[in-house]
């Protein structure tokens, strides 16, 4: 631990997305003096947040908004004094639709990610066959498990509800949210609280009909809990651009990769690969350093430092996602699109994991008389489409768009986002194996790490650990 410094703590931040972003800002909130440095290999800060405005489209190329019910994503707007510009869904569309042989069906109401807030929705529904409602009723009867060890989450859904509803229902819609294979995907490390409601009430359909009786709107709603997401009215990247501003002069060095990290004495040197037109020399010593790489990128600044720490962060596979950003004439789609956007089980052999009717969700996103969509494709489930080019892939886009939204003739606006090896994969003992990382980083003196690749993939989860890092380095520096 550091004693009371006489001059002021330098902190260098590796990585310029969100997670990095947040903690740059809470060390210049928490110490007004702190020298901070953020450092971002490419051209721009926020990481995967990217909004483009054109053709009046406003269009975000990954994530599109962030849930309220983890609060650090809006504590962090209330904080920077952009409250007032946040934007909910619309409520006239808060609905998802499946595909089932090639025909969309709605999800049934109160059918929450993986358990069923009311019966009736379940037992008409066009998604399941006969035996498939009735394995999923028996839901109710099924005893909890013993062992409170970690699962697959396809594990723990055929356990409950059946095979049909697990390929059905919850392997698209929880498949979209982690771009992930269920079959590898632990429940404890992504939806843990399904896990609670089984141990604390027995069963998913117990738990959700007590959960009905506290709320208003229960059941009402299908897939996410889309009254719970807000976004930014100006585009997420608002968001950036207002943490960017907030961080002392010249402390954003863009363009400038860390190549190497190394503890000399009680500093840390940081050694850079500076752009022509750089401002600052390649090698700099902190106090302190935050990781908000990567794990992949942490893992190998890491590795000359502690080889079993590096090998642990490597070990966190990641997938890739495209996104494919289509505007429309509205009077060219033959569907209402009267829903938040549609998921499309593996089981259809579809390239498409799913697609936000993103206009419906958020009017301002489209000019009157277009629409938005926002197609999504790749991850666990597809990873070479990623790689494949253009022509090729917006072919294949366009194809099962047009059949599924009854779309006439092509779009008027076409954007192509590709984010290779961003998504972290949560597998089975996810947990144990962060608890391990965290442990092991704590050994060295003013190191923290932060990103999605360790306790939740989600915007505010990032912007949490962000905050966390910086709360903590301060907090050691005292």
């Amino acid at each position: 631990m550091l004693q009371r410094q006489q001059h002021p703590r330098s902190v260098a931040v590796i990585g310029g997305g969100i997670a990095g972003l947040a903690a740059a800002h809470r060390l210049t909130e928490l110490d007004r003096k702190c020298s901070t440095t953020l450092f971002e290999a490419g051209p721009r800060a926020g990481g995967v947040l990217s909004t483009l405005h054109e053709d009046g489209f406003q269009v975000e190329q990954s994530a599109d908004n962030f849930i309220t019910t983890i609060p650090w994503g809006l504590e962090l707007c209330r904080r920077l004094g952009l409250e007032d510009r946040l934007a909910r869904t619309n409520p006239a569309n808060r609905r998802t639709f499946v595909v089932r042989r090639g025909r969309m069906h709605p999800l049934p109401d109160g059918f929450l990610m993986m358990a069923p807030a009311r019966l009736w929705p379940l037992a008409v529904t066009g998604i399941l066959g006969p035996w498939g409602k009735i394995r999923a009723a028996c839901e109710y009867f099924i005893p909890p498990r013993g062992d409170q060890s970690d699962e697959s989450m396809a594990a723990f859904v055929r356990r409950r509800l059946g095979r049909e509803a697990y390929e059905r229902l919850v392997e698209p819609l929880v498949g979209a949210v982690y771009a992930a294979d269920l079959e590898k995907l632990s429940v404890l490390a992504t939806l843990p609280r399904f896990r609670d409601m089984e141990r604390e009430h027995g069963s998913l359909i117990r738990a959700m009909r007590r959960a009905m009786h506290g709320r208003a709107n229960a059941g009402r709603e299908s897939g996410a809990r889309y009254g719970m997401f807000v976004t930014l009215r100006d585009g997420l990247s608002s968001l950036v651009e207002a943490l960017v501003s907030r961080l002392p002069d010249n402390a954003m060095k863009l363009n400038c990769p860390v190549i190497r990290i190394e503890r000399h004495a009680d500093n840390w040197r940081v050694t850079s690969q500076p752009s022509v037109k750089a401002d600052h020399t390649p090698h700099r010593n902190f106090d302190a350093i935050i990781l908000a790489t990567p794990s992949h990128v942490t893992a190998k600044l890491l590795e000359p430092l502690d080889a079993l720490l590096a090998e642990r962060l490597a070990s966190i596979a990641h997938s890739g996602t495209a996104v494919v950003s289509l505007g429309y004439d509205s009077n060219r789609i033959g569907h209402p699109l009267d829903g938040m956007g549609v998921v499309v089980p593996a089981v259809e052999r579809s390239p498409i994991l799913a697609c936000s009717f993103s206009s419906r969700k958020y009017p301002h996103r489209a000019p009157a008389g277009k629409e938005l969509l926002r197609v999504f494709v790749g991850g666990a489930r597809r990873p070479e489409l990623v790689d494949m080019n253009d022509d090729r892939l917006l072919s294949m886009v366009l194809d099962d768009v047009s059949r599924l939204l009854q779309i006439r003739g092509g779009p008027c606006f076409c954007r192509i986002a590709r984010w290779p090896a961003t998504m972290p994969q949560y597998r089975v003992g996810h947990r144990e194996l962060v608890a391990e990382i965290e442990s092991r980083a704590a050994a060295w003196p003013n190191l923290q790490l932060a990103g999605n690749a360790y306790r939740g993939v989600g915007i505010p989860d990032c912007i949490h650990g962000g905050k966390l890092a910086a709360e903590r380095i301060i907090n050691l520096s005292e």
